[in-house]
């Protein structure tokens, strides 16, 4: 792939897209045309919901929301890369890789609203996305605690004997946390199938990588551990598929862990309540927008006669359709019901919060006279 050269701030990115949409031949991993579509689709996709997403919440209809507008080639191009056996366990800005393992759409907004079809029953915050059906883990609110996690479920893997890969996503901002040391570390002495991916989005919320870290990279820091580390161009779907797919192969082949860091850009806010302009620049925005990863692959499948311009327009107003009809029936839905509460805690209910649930849903006593 090709190497930026030192003193770049992108120093030793492997990338494999050039701005005009060709591709270093070396490295272009030659997927099927229906692999790439696919692929532009479902970033398509993504923006295109999440656009939606904000916009209900700004006109009151959810309540939160967080986007990963700019980084889209990193969870899409690791869908695809990995298996549906595989476990993932991500941060905020993952949940299109459930879409893209088949997780049905209204679910999906089901758990944004937070109602009867929401599969974790409304408990959880919007955005942070499970579904058991796709072998996700829901994420925390908590900076990096599913990357031990990650390693867990990859050291059990190893221990059944089954040939399964945790992947543990996390940000910039997690690698100042004890929980990334302490995985790092277990992953590489227990040699587990793990690989770990950093979404290096240059903001942990309003903090500069560069306040995180004096390391030059934070694939570097990998090499502590004795584990390998490698730099890719997150806004690059091809490199990124590349460099997962070998992580994923070498994990599974009993070769252990990895650490990956996707050099990419939050173009969005952090969050719904989030103002980025209190901490950034415009200027900085605009220059990572002339780098958006669905543009660049747009670039390639248009130099490679995969699409056209009539071809862009038809997937875009097909997506604008689905996702229009999704949240028009999803959000007629009622909330869970009360009684769900006492669900999912117990192996077996309790006799006196059986009793309680029982109480419940015969609703509430009449006040006795005096």
């Amino acid at each position: 792939m090709q190497r930026l050269p030192d003193g770049d701030p992108s120093v030793g990115l492997l990338c494999t897209l050039r701005d005009d949409g060709s591709a270093d031949p070396a490295t272009d991993p030659r997927l099927p045309r229906e692999t790439l579509l696919r692929m532009y689709r479902e970033m398509r996709k993504m923006r295109v919901l999440e656009t939606r997403m904000v916009g209900l919440q700004r006109q009151g209809r959810v309540g939160f929301y967080g986007t990963c507008t700019g980084q889209e080639a990193t969870p899409i191009a690791t869908a695809l890369a990995t298996e549906p056996r595989d476990w993932i366990f991500p941060a905020l800005r993952e949940s299109s890789i459930m879409l893209v393992r088949g997780f049905p759409l209204d679910q999906y907004l089901a758990q944004v609203f937070g109602n009867e079809l929401d599969v974790l029953k409304g408990r959880n915050m919007p955005s942070h996305m499970a579904g058991r059906a796709v072998n996700q883990v829901s994420w925390s609110s908590c900076i990096g605690p599913q990357i031990p996690q990650a390693v867990g479920a990859a050291w059990a893997a190893k221990l059944r004997r089954e040939p399964v890969v945790a992947v543990g996503f996390l940000g910039d901002g997690a690698t100042s946390q004890p929980d990334f040391h302490n995985a790092m570390n277990f992953a590489a002495v227990f040699q587990v199938p793990c690989v770990m991916i950093c979404q290096n989005n240059h903001w942990s919320i309003s903090v500069p990588t560069a306040r995180q870290t004096a390391s030059q990279t934070l694939a570097v820091k990998a090499k502590a551990y004795g584990l390998p580390g490698v730099r890719v161009d997150g806004n690059d779907a091809l490199a990124v598929y590349r460099v997962v797919k070998d992580a994923v192969e070498r994990a599974r082949a009993g070769g252990g862990p990895s650490f990956i860091e996707s050099f990419t850009y939050r173009m969005g806010a952090h969050s719904t309540s989030d103002d980025p302009t209190r901490y950034r620049s415009e200027d900085e925005v605009k220059r990572w927008a002339e780098k958006d990863p669905i543009d660049r692959l747009r670039r390639y499948l248009e130099r490679e006669g995969h699409l056209d311009a009539a071809g862009v327009e038809r997937i875009d107003q097909e997506l604008n359709e689905e996702i229009s009809r999704a949240i028009d029936a999803v959000e007629k839905l009622a909330p869970p019901a009360l009684d769900t509460l006492f669900d999912d805690v117990y192996a077996e209910l309790p006799w006196h919060l059986s009793e309680q649930r029982e109480e419940m849903r015969r609703g509430p006593r009449a006040p006795s006279g005096h």
